[in-house]
């Protein structure tokens, strides 16, 4: 089954109403760009939602136009003069225009829904379709720097008990060539080193790093 087909079933007996309308959804679009397609049926819909809302405030209109037509009619009802003749049949005309053009809106009316709930149900696959590409491709991302910053975490973790044995090793070595040759000697070789402070300093680090495991250790014991 395709994410089309299951985007469809999961979409089944639910109504969401137009797209266009809610401002989700086009905030979805500051992470993905709109395709041609997408761009023609928010058009589309946009259009037919436009359609809708003119019949509906036509209907109004039409409806109050109307009341005041035959109220008109009514009034002259005891006029036969040849003026209150002519309006009434104007009126009785444009009346007949307005049930004309209520009843073509009556029957457009009844279309719109379906047409818009086609559209939408367009736009919503096409939508989804989008979103599923890119959270897609950016889970692949994820995963990839995940195992990235995962695999430096452990050479970092490496390189500083590397760093720390090198410089354990510099500091023996170091106090030992004072020791046995004295100071005018090992400054020959350029290296300078406070040795209780550089001893002082790892035994610090060690101490602080063995206090960590143990707090992760203590931690890890408790959420069991």
């Amino acid at each position: 089954m395709g994410k089309q087909s299951e985007f469809e079933k999961a979409l089944e007996g639910k109504t969401i109403g137009p797209l266009t309308l809610d401002n989700k959804w086009h905030r979805i679009f500051r992470f993905i760009e709109k395709t041609d397609e997408i761009t023609a049926l928010e058009e589309e819909l946009n259009g037919l939602l436009k359609e809708q809302g003119r019949i509906n405030t036509e209907a109004g209109k039409m409806r109050a136009l109307k009341s005041q037509l035959m109220d008109e009619i009514v009034a002259l009802m005891d006029s036969d003069d040849k003026q209150s003749k002519k309006k009434k049949e104007e009126n009785s005309r444009l009346i007949d225009e307005i049930n004309k053009k209520a009843e073509d809106n009556e029957e457009r009316s009844l279309d719109l829904p379906r047409e818009i709930n086609i559209v939408n149900r367009k736009l919503m696959l096409l939508t989804m379709d989008a979103c599923y590409a890119l959270i897609s491709e950016n889970s692949g991302n994820i995963a990839q720097i995940s195992d990235w910053i995962t695999t430096v975490r452990v050479e970092l973790k490496k390189n500083i008990v590397k760093k720390q044995e090198m410089e354990i090793k510099n500091v023996e070595m170091y106090s030992y060539m004072h020791d046995i040759f004295g100071p005018d000697v090992v400054e020959l070789f350029d290296i300078k080193y406070d040795i209780e402070g550089k001893r002082q300093e790892i035994l610090d680090r060690q101490k602080a790093i063995k206090e960590q495991k143990a707090r992760e250790a203590a931690k890890e014991n408790g959420a069991q």
